[in-house]
């Protein structure tokens, strides 16, 4: 590797969230971004990041003197690197923005430790590298809002362990790499703590067609003829723009943790089901206490009905928890801070028709979109409009 001025190192650059991240430092910032990428050769890591900058911002050739793939692996000890490799990154990167994460809801916890807890633990070994050999002005960590687990109430920015339970092994990992984050004093941390993150409030592009999308597709195609829910319970949604904004604005920050939350704008299970229901012009589906739908209608809806619409409610299973919770996140410190910037969490009915309106266009994932064609880069001319993806 050659000598390189100092910047930032990005964890999950290649994901929704980090790549948004990754756009962001290549048009707003002159530093260098150093991309950890997992590969078998540096000469894969190279064509993985170009694959990658040429789908964000449709050329990899503008950025080139500036996003630099760095082969490392968040399952390996020391990231799989050399000690004269780990030494060079450590004194070329005054920041790392940690984005990497495994979100499914479904993998086991062993799995989800090895991803979530273990690939942190090496994220602060590399941290603290990087303050001992060249210096750290930041290390940002990306948690989750569900750390809060089945907390009720109110759960704060300075709130971490307050005996709560967890839903999955999602929420469970991500409360352990945050309490990890949390015990080293010696770094410069702020931890972020998105809730639910769904594609751009502007254009409503996204790749990552999971958590709320499995219910909009439901609701888009009427397969939820009853759904276990409040209808009072809150649903905290913001847009991958606003976090990602959020992200940058805040690295560097004093503070522990900030909760990229919508807040006191947050949703509601029954605005969720009026949006979506209306959007598809389809019927509401019935709002029934959790229990009742577990005992008696869920079993008869399963055995019956198209297959259709029991693959849609055996994807959906692991998503009804969230309908009836009763946590709230509040972003007191988070909005302060943002206020002069003038970065908010827009309320989801200002843009709920986008999101539906792209997910459809993409037909849920199937088609791939890439994020150059909707989102304009300074640098990469924009495709001809379609006002199926207009404001």
């Amino acid at each position: 590797m050659n000598d390189h001025e100092q910047g930032t190192v990005l964890t999950g650059g290649t994901g929704f969230l980090g790549g948004e991240v990754l756009a962001r430092l290549l048009e707003r910032d002159v530093a260098p971004v150093y991309v950890l990428v997992r590969a078998r050769d540096d000469e894969e890591a190279n064509a993985r990041l170009e694959t990658l900058l040429d789908s964000l911002l449709g050329s990899a050739e503008a950025w080139s003197d500036r996003a630099i793939a760095v082969r490392g692996d968040l399952g390996q000890p020391w990231l799989g690197m050399s000690s004269r490799d780990r030494d060079w990154l450590a004194e070329s990167a005054d920041r790392i923005i940690h984005c990497a994460a495994s979100v499914s809801f479904t993998m086991g916890l062993d799995e989800q430790r090895r991803i979530n807890v273990d690939g942190t633990r090496r994220m602060i070994e590399l941290a603290g590298h990087c303050a001992r050999r060249g210096g750290l002005e930041s290390f940002v960590h990306v948690s989750t809002a569900y750390v809060a687990g089945t907390h009720p109430g109110t759960f704060r920015e300075d709130d971490l362990d307050v005996g709560q339970s967890f839903r999955n092994a999602y929420e469970r990992t991500k409360f352990e790499a945050e309490l990890l984050v949390r015990r080293s004093p010696e770094l410069p941390v702020q931890v972020m703590r998105p809730s639910i993150v769904v594609g751009d409030s502007r254009t409503g592009w996204t790749p990552a067609f999971n958590v709320l999308y499995g219910p909009m597709k439901a609701f888009a195609r009427g397969a939820y003829p009853a759904i276990p829910a409040r209808r009072s319970a809150p649903v905290d949604v913001v847009p991958v723009d606003f976090v990602a904004d959020a992200v940058l604005a805040l690295a560097g920050r004093s503070g522990n943790a900030y909760n990229l939350t919508a807040g006191n704008r947050a949703s509601s299970v029954g605005e969720l089901i009026e949006l979506g229901s209306a959007a598809a012009s389809k019927p509401r589906p019935r709002v029934l206490p959790p229990w009742v739908y577990r005992r008696l209608i869920h079993p008869l809806l399963v055995r019956s009905g198209s297959e259709a619409r029991r693959r849609a409610l055996r994807r959906s299973e692991v998503y009804f928890p969230y309908f009836a919770m009763r946590t709230r996140y509040d972003n007191s410190t988070a909005r302060k801070a943002l206020a002069p910037a003038g970065i908010e969490a827009p309320p989801l009915a200002s843009y709920f028709h986008r999101l539906l309106s792209f997910a459809q266009a993409a037909d849920w994932g199937r088609r791939s979109v890439a994020r150059h064609e909707i989102i304009p880069s300074r640098f990469a001319a924009r495709t001809a409009a379609n006002p199926l993806f207009a404001a």
